[in-house]
């Protein structure tokens, strides 16, 4: 109906009073005619005038009431930012029956962003007096203003003995819009678009700037949508942050379209529309200055954070619970290398890392397992102690590594391929996947045995042989900083399929074999050690004391001695022993030395557990894990571990084996659809990855065809999961991440964490935990969290305090995805860290 669209300017204009008097009606009859000659837009019969005024009132008062009905949840919270008629006025109508008519049209109305021209097309049997009334838009509206303001902004109803004061502001100031029955001005779609977007966050309570936070979009929103699923993915709300300059126009035409679905109405979208301009000036503030906000923004976040550079002795090569010199000079003893184990301070620091200086990015594998860019790791000690021995060698401005080793001079390749020809049953890459390599040197073996599909986990001290696990993880190996001390090594019990040591400076034979002992937990049952060393192949006087030593003790462990071999070629001889598969050996022992550990001793125990002189008994029954070897690779990687029963309830409430291929199934979802193509992450710059929160190894199971490691991280305090990531054939270690990890700066290219820092955040200072992941990940790298959004939001300003890149970040119901990429950034000032100073 045509002057349904000037309803809102009539009912501010008219002050139909029902008195009893007529003469009253018609002097207000009368006033009321010259008012509408002035500023109605249509042609109207002047018998007409007081018929057509009252039926407009009436329809648009029902459709205010039936919109409200619907909404009331939206506004009941709210009241204070509507007029008061608005909000207790509705009773006050005369009660009489709307035209039908005109409701459908205003209800059928397709979108309520199309402005002036989207009005419902005019019904055959209307007149023709009706439709006149589009044409003086501009010059009723300025008369309006102008009428306003001269009456401060409200009119004064006395309807039914009840006086309802309605604020009838109808200025357009940039933004700010004035829509009526759901349309919209399209003078300036950039202010009406942001005026209507933040109309919707006004009606609901939240702050003005919220949006910008929780639902940030641009154009590879539909990209995104598409490539995940359920709730594999959070399919709303993407910001491609690389392209800051997205329009704040595409919020708001959101909002609107939301708005369309929750304020059906004209007369309700009103309402909505009026609570905006009642917010003042701040939506259009936000539209027309949303580059200088969004700057304001990120200085006052960065003002939040004030990051300084560690100043410690170790300089770039700084491990908080490694060099903890002040711990370390009050150490009553070092016999057991406590000196190199971890020593973790009260609090960890909050400092940044500095860079060495020249820092390159890291070449790319396979290249880098020959070379390195000098300046990355600038120490060249090893190469003068360890370089006839092709460790590593200094060649202009890279450090080079033939691939040898004190044990294999002539390359890591044929030492593998002597070693499995030595003992078939090894079998690399099929029987033998998972290994630990103890004493690794810069970890050639480790990294040659990529070329066989076998995972080797490396590990040696930060010693006297300089940087050595920093060279191993520059060149793309795996490798980890820890001492066999007098602490267990941080995995779990029976979970490596052999352990390898080629001259790797263990003591194994003294204090009751101790330390061999620890490797007897560590190791399978039906495992291989192999013990590639001088005692087995020299005839000196110390070597052949030993060899005695080891003889006896690994008898008395009933390990079975399975070959003594000698390599021509590099002229040394290998050792190899297995571990039994049953307990008939210990039990027929005539000397229980070492004796079996006591029953209520956990073998999966690891972090920050004492050493004891003891075995666990192997497990025989057919569902103890550890009873029957895995399946060979690569079969083992999807197959749900024998030992998971329907009777266990998973870490996400489904029995153990469906919830093991439910998660598998999620991660393998995720990684194709958005990790592999939509968060822009090269993956070929990606060889270290790691997941800092790892449940049963789903996310590094899904990279398996990609040329990337990934160390899986099973937090002290999370279900114990880490033995079935390692039946997968895959690795990983306990931690806290409370406190610094054993590996260099710089040692990660991809960092992911699922839910990891809203649970650290309970126990740990967040920044100190964000300090760590910036300590460990290197410049250029990447970090993606999946978590809640108040955390993403808290990790997206630590972020972009240390003027990191946002690359993305993504929101549904609360979960949130963020994309983040560390920049070669470092603060000016400096922190003096005591405890680290020599």
């Amino acid at each position: 109906m045509a002057l349904g669209k000037y309803s809102r300017v009539d009912n501010r204009r008219h002050n139909s009073s029902y008195c009893s008097t007529v003469t009253i009606v018609v002097f207000v009859g009368l006033c009321l005619v010259g008012v509408w000659m002035m500023t109605s837009s249509s042609v109207v019969p002047g018998q007409n005038v007081d018929v057509p005024a009252q039926e407009n009132k009436n329809e648009v008062k029902q459709q205010v009431t039936e919109s409200n009905e619907i909404n009331t949840k939206q506004f009941e919270d709210n009241p204070g930012d509507l007029p008061e008629d608005a909000t207790k006025g509705d009773n006050s109508m005369p009660e009489e029956k709307p035209e039908e008519k005109p409701e459908e049209k205003l209800e059928e109305k397709p979108d309520a962003t199309k402005g002036e021209n989207s009005m419902p097309e005019e019904k055959p049997e209307e007149t023709p007096e009706e439709k006149p009334e589009e044409k003086p838009v501009e010059k009723t509206e300025e008369k309006s203003n102008e009428e306003t303001k001269s009456d401060d902004g409200s009119d004064t109803e006395t309807q039914n003995g009840v006086n309802n004061t309605e604020d009838v502001d109808a200025k357009t100031n940039d933004g700010e819009t004035n829509t009526e029955d759901g349309g919209t001005k399209a003078d300036d779609s950039e202010g009406n678009a942001a005026g209507q977007g933040d109309s919707e966050e006004n009606s609901t309570g939240k702050k003005p700037d919220t949006d910008e936070t929780e639902t940030k979009s641009d154009e590879n929103a539909g990209e995104d949508k598409d490539r995940e699923t359920g709730n594999d993915q959070l399919d709303d709300k993407v910001d491609q942050k690389d392209d800051k300059e997205s329009d704040k126009s595409s919020d708001g035409q959101a909002n609107n379209q939301s708005s369309g679905e929750l304020l059906p109405s004209g007369a309700q979208s009103e309402l909505s529309n009026e609570t905006s301009t009642q917010s003042g000036s701040w939506s259009t503030q936000a539209a027309e200055s949303k580059n200088e906000k969004e700057t304001q923004q990120s200085a006052n976040q960065q003002k939040g954070y004030n990051w300084k550079l560690c100043n410690v002795t170790a300089g770039p090569d700084f491990i908080p619970c490694l060099d903890n010199l002040q711990a370390i000079r009050s150490l009553r003893s070092t016999k057991h290398y406590e000196h190199r184990e971890r020593h973790c301070p009260e609090e960890p620091p909050t400092c940044l890392v500095l860079l060495p200086e020249g820092y390159k990015q890291p070449i790319e594998w396979p290249t880098s397992r020959e070379k390195i860019w000098y300046h990355n790791v600038p120490h060249t000690q090893l190469a003068q102690y360890k370089g006839h021995q092709n460790w590593v060698k200094v060649t202009g401005e890279f450090l080079t590594f033939p691939g040898g080793g004190t044990q294999f001079q002539h390359g890591a390749l044929h030492y593998i391929d002597f070693l499995n020809e030595s003992v078939p049953g090894i079998a690399w890459g099929k029987r033998t996947r998972v290994i630990l390599d103890v004493g690794c040197g810069v970890a050639s073996f480790g990294g040659y045995l990529f070329d066989r599909d076998v995972l080797a986990m490396s590990f040696a001290p930060k010693d006297e042989h300089e940087a050595q696990i920093q060279f191993a993880l520059e060149r793309g190996i795996p490798a980890i900083s820890a001492v066999m001390g007098t602490k267990r090594l941080p995995y779990p019990g029976r979970v490596f399929d052999a352990v390898h040591c080629a001259r790797c400076r263990v003591p194994w034979h003294i204090e009751g074999g101790k330390l061999l002992l620890e490797l007897n937990r560590v190791l399978r049952p039906g495992g291989f050690f192999v013990w590639s060393a001088t005692p087995v192949y020299q005839k000196l006087a110390e070597d052949v004391e030993i060899w005695q030593a080891m003889t006896e003790l690994t008898k008395a462990m009933c390990w079975e001695l399975v070959s003594i071999n000698k390599d021509k070629l590099n002229g040394v001889g290998v050792a190899t022993y297995r571990k039994p598969t049953s307990n008939d050996c210990y039990e027929k022992r005539s000397k229980q030395e070492p004796p079996l550990c006591e029953a209520s001793d956990d073998p999966n125990a690891a972090w920050n557990v004492p050493l004891q002189a003891c075995m666990h008994k192997v497990p025989v029954g057919s569902l103890e894990r550890g009873s029957q070897w895995p399946e060979q690779w690569p079969a083992r990687l999807d197959k749900t571990p024998y030992w998971m029963l329907s009777s266990q309830v998973g870490v996400y409430g489904k029995p153990a084996p469906e919830d093991f291929t439910a998660d598998y199934e999620h991660w393998k979802r995720v990684v194709s659809n958005s990790y592999l193509n939509g968060i822009g992450l090269n993956w070929s710059s990606v060889r270290n990855a790691m997941d800092m929160r790892s449940v049963y190894g789903g996310f590094a199971a899904a990279l398996k065809d990609l040329n990337v490691w990934v160390m899986n991280v099973v937090t002290a305090d999370s279900p114990d999961t880490l033995p079935i990531i390692y039946e997968r054939g895959l690795f990983g270690i306990y931690h806290d991440w409370c406190e610094s990890f054993n590996t260099y700066p710089r040692s990660y290219d991809l960092l992911h964490a699922d839910h990891l820092f809203s649970k650290v955040k309970k126990r740990c200072n967040l920044a100190a935990v964000f300090a760590e992941v910036d300590r460990i990940l290197r410049p250029e790298g990447k970090l993606i969290v999946r978590d809640k959004v108040e955390i993403i939001n808290e990790l997206e300003n630590m972020a972009r305090s240390m003027q990191w890149k946002v690359s993305m970040t993504y929101s549904k119901d609360k979960e949130g995805l963020l994309c983040v990429q560390k920049s070669m950034w470092r603060p000016k000032e400096s922190e003096t860290i005591t405890y680290a100073i020599a």
